[in-house]
């Protein structure tokens, strides 16, 4: 396990402070975040944690088969945890869990039990439980959750880089970069995920448009993989290349990624459609992005169509709340609220300056949370149903 203030080592991103809040006790609170196999996921959930300025700690959790059950009958348990492979979960009990995702779920709660209901749960994205079960949830468009007093919809994920580690990049990556022809265009790749697949077809598709941006504007390419980009579909991509380009391909624990480099020095950004955080990172920086896009893995299926009908959306609803119907995920929505706010086009659309700022949904987190642990709601010692340990 990890303490307090401190990012994940090569998680890939850095993290915001605040200053802290003190709540009403005097005592700054205990913080733990349940890391899982996620790497975005967990990334998140320590920018939050370092964003509310309070000492906390990690916990790393691996699952067994067990995890598979649904979360409305897990309830309360560690039950699909894999201790032998996870850190320990033992008192004291922190007064605050920040998790992500459905596997930590029950987890949460169960941690929130044996803390006498005294423990306030946070949770990230979706939660395939019952919703009113969690104290907090802070999500995004594209898991489709419905309006609820406890939930935050936020219009993008919690990612930011610190100045201090963008200027650090900057002079490490300037002479780099310095004789490659202007502008620099990054182009961060991405790859096959649950909702899409980054075949050596699109991989070129993306070479070749790019290359034809950066030719029309007598620029550059500085291009990167990530962890999802099939071997295969990166050799498609850097062979269908044809204009000056820096290129890397991503390897884990790499001193010398250049990730942070382009995002300080590139004068406008390419990314792809199955990422939620490259996107916003690269908007903040306030610089031009353009979205590649391709088709879905998965379309709608009939069953989720007829469910958003109005004779069945009532049904629909309450198989959401529960946990028990998990829409796939929305990218669509995601990439259309940023558009909205103007801070991405459409790959070969007109190039747009950006039209407003990218939302402080860090800022606006880290205040609801605040005031949950300064005015904690009454709970019962009882954390919802639970047929298992």
């Amino acid at each position: 396990m990890a303490f307090g203030g401190r990012v994940a080592p090569n998680s890939g991103v850095g993290v915001t402070r605040t200053a802290p809040v003190e709540p009403r006790s005097g005592t700054l609170p205990k913080v733990w975040v349940l890391l899982g196999k996620g790497k975005g996921g967990n990334v998140q959930m320590l920018n939050l944690a370092n964003a509310l300025g309070w000492p906390f700690e990690t916990r790393q959790l691996h699952y067994n088969a067990l995890n598979r059950i649904p979360n409305l009958l897990l309830g309360a348990t560690r039950i699909s945890v894999d201790t032998g492979r996870s850190d320990a979960l033992e008192p004291p009990w922190p007064d605050l869990v920040i998790a992500a995702s459905r596997r930590s779920a029950p987890v949460a709660k169960w941690i929130r039990k044996q803390s006498g209901g005294h423990t306030r749960l946070v949770h990230l994205f979706h939660t395939q439980a019952p919703l009113a079960d969690y104290d907090l949830i802070i999500t995004l468009p594209q898991y489709r959750l419905p309006q609820r007093s406890n939930i935050l919809h936020l219009s993008s994920a919690l990612n930011r880089i610190p100045p201090t580690v963008l200027a650090t990049a900057a002079a490490r990556w300037r002479d780099e970069f310095a004789t490659l022809p202007r502008p620099h265009i990054a182009l961060i790749v991405g790859g096959t995920s649950s909702s899409y697949v980054f075949d050596e077809g699109t991989a070129s598709r993306l070479g070749r448009e790019a290359s034809m941006v950066a030719r029309a504007a007598g620029g550059a390419l500085l291009i990167s993989t990530t962890p999802r980009t099939p071997n295969a579909s990166a050799e498609a991509l850097f062979a269908a290349v044809d204009v000056p380009a820096y290129r890397y391909r991503w390897r884990p624990d790499d001193a010398d990624n250049p990730y942070f480099g382009f995002l300080a020095l590139a004068d406008r950004f390419i990314v792809t459609v199955d990422s939620a955080s490259v996107p916003v990172e690269a908007c903040a920086t306030g610089k031009p992005v353009a979205l590649f896009e391709w088709p879905r893995r998965h379309p709608s299926s009939a069953w989720t169509r007829m469910l958003r009908r109005p004779p069945l959306r009532q049904l629909h609803g309450a198989l959401l709340y529960l946990g028990l119907f998990k829409p796939a995920r929305d990218f669509d929505a995601y990439h259309r609220t940023l558009r909205q706010r103007g801070l991405i086009s459409g790959l070969g659309e007109p190039l747009a300056e950006p039209r407003n700022a990218l939302e402080d949904g860090l800022g606006v987190a880290v205040e609801r949370i605040r005031k949950l642990i300064e005015f904690p709601p009454d709970r019962s010692t009882s954390a919802g149903p639970s047929v298992l340990p």
